[in-house]
């Protein structure tokens, strides 16, 4: 092992607990104002509308691993383990990234015009696409350095303009193009700010040339992850689609509207992938039975903040429901997608480690067989049940990929091996008490149960020991860690 990595993994390791709570905090911020931002969308397009901006956002989801290739995944990882090369990495990428985007908006605009048939989405949807893509690139580069308290910046700055300016739109009865420039704005914002302080406080020197040997090195290992981004993708985005051609545009924003709540959730397993992600990348090369406390740790974690989130969802649907005044067709769905949110945090363990391990081959199958399932119970329920059967498609998808990305872990290192079931069922026992709690609580105010049910659940864990006195140690001393000066500033 390099001292460079060993220095990158005390480096990251000192600071992985601040920077996941920064960013989860800077996510949490986020969804909720991007939850009420989305709110006044689909109310102001109304449930056919706000179906055909749903289409759009499925179609550009589906096509931007063409404008990626897997490279910023990728990227982020050899930066974190070669700090030193950052520069020279992400100048090459950029001028990459130009051929990638002009592609990715080729097979954008052919699939909205024959197969949504809303030629007029192109343009903006192209923007949308490409200004994506260049700005979760840059935004990586804070995630490889440490220096996550940069994307917090960006990630509330971000959603400050999408608010503002879809506030502005909905007063105004815009359309559906409007929106989405409103967003592609607020990502080239991110792209502006990014290059100013990677330059600014020197987290790269940035030289932008195309290195081709890179290029040819780097383009069998990004791959895997952009097949599996692609997989991913298509599992959590084809049953749009599908609805779509086999339904209206009404029934697409029904069942959007109800995943929305679901999909916002996503937030949190990624806030602190994107932080944990490179940390367990540094320790598969430098000590491997750090490597599996922190993959335990992980999934612990995951599963500590998923399943309460299951468990109140599904109990708190109706006041949900008219807290975030969604269609009345909507609720059903949201019920049944409640199923899905604990496996969808768990599943960013399992995603983050076999990337870690240079098995992003294995996630790609395990993505690749969970999309297959998918598609196929979609094609054969949606028509006859609609959007509740890609309600419970996606239950059952996420939970398909969670055994599928344990099996591949275990297969690949026995020594990593994950006891789910001991690491768990106290977590699972708490909000058990918290549902019960919640069940009588769910007739009134949402600002009554769910505090009720939250105490309930920090009670009941607390009583049960489903965290240990390490865990809380640990957890105490991260914190303490981000709150105190660092040495340039002190």
């Amino acid at each position: 092992m390099s001292d460079q990595a060993v220095s990158a993994a005390a480096r990251l390791g000192t600071r992985a607990v601040g920077n996941s709570v920064l960013i989860l905090g800077a996510r949490t911020v986020s969804r909720l104002v991007s939850l009420v931002v989305v709110i006044v969308l689909a109310n102001a397009l109304g449930d056919a509308n706000y179906g055909r901006y749903t289409t759009l956002i499925a179609y550009s989801a589906l096509v931007s691993v063409i404008a990626d290739l897997g490279f910023s995944p990728l990227y982020t990882r050899e930066a974190a383990r070669n700090q030193k090369e950052l520069g020279d990495y992400l100048g090459t990428l950029l001028l990459v990234k130009i051929a990638l985007g002009v592609a990715a908006a080729v097979v954008m605009a052919i699939a909205l015009d024959l197969g949504a048939g809303l030629p007029s989405l192109i343009i903006p949807g192209a923007a949308l696409l490409i200004a994506t893509a260049y700005a979760n690139l840059l935004r990586n580069t804070f995630y490889a350095v440490g220096r996550a308290e940069f994307d917090a910046i960006a990630i509330i700055a971000e959603i400050a303009i999408q608010g503002g300016l879809i506030l502005f739109g909905a007063r105004r009865h815009s359309g559906v193009s409007y929106y989405i420039w409103a967003y592609t704005a607020s990502f080239c914002f991110t792209i502006v700010y990014s290059l100013v302080v990677i330059r600014v406080f020197h987290l790269g020197r940035v030289r932008l040339g195309l290195d081709a040997k890179l290029v040819r090195r780097w383009i069998p290992l990004a791959l895997p992850f952009a097949y599996t981004a692609f997989l991913t993708n298509l599992y959590f985005r084809a049953d749009v689609p599908i609805l779509q051609h086999f339904r209206s545009f009404a029934e697409v924003g029904w069942y959007t509207f109800a995943y929305k709540p679901f999909e916002a959730l996503q937030f949190v397993p990624l806030a602190i992938q994107v932080v944990v992600y490179p940390l367990l990348g540094v320790y598969f090369v430098t000590n491997i039975s750090q490597l599996r406390l922190a993959y335990e740790r992980f999934f612990k974690v995951l599963v500590l903040l998923g399943w309460p989130l299951t468990v109140g969802t599904f109990v708190l649907v109706h006041p949900i429901g008219r807290l975030f005044h969604l269609f009345s067709q909507s609720e059903p769905s949201l019920r049944i997608l409640a199923f899905g949110i604990v496996f969808l945090f768990a599943n960013s363990a399992f995603y983050a480690m076999l990337n870690a391990i240079n098995r992003q081959h294995l996630n790609a199958w395990a993505t690749g067989l969970a999309a297959a399932i998918n598609i196929v119970l979609n094609l054969i329920f949606i028509p006859a049940f609609g959007y509740l059967a890609a309600s419970t498609t996606t239950v059952i998808t996420e939970a398909s990929l969670c055994v599928f990305g344990w099996w591949f872990v275990r297969r690949s290192h026995p020594e990593l091996h994950l006891a789910a079931v001991r690491l768990s069922w106290r977590i699972l026992l708490a909000g058990a008490v918290m549902g019960v709690v919640l069940y009588p609580l769910s007739r009134f105010s949402i600002a009554i149960s769910l505090p009720a049910g939250g105490l309930a659940y920090v009670i009941a864990i607390y009583l049960i020991r489903a965290i240990e006195p390490e865990e809380w140690r640990l957890a105490r001393d991260g914190l303490l860690a981000r709150l105190r000066p660092s040495p340039r500033t002190a």
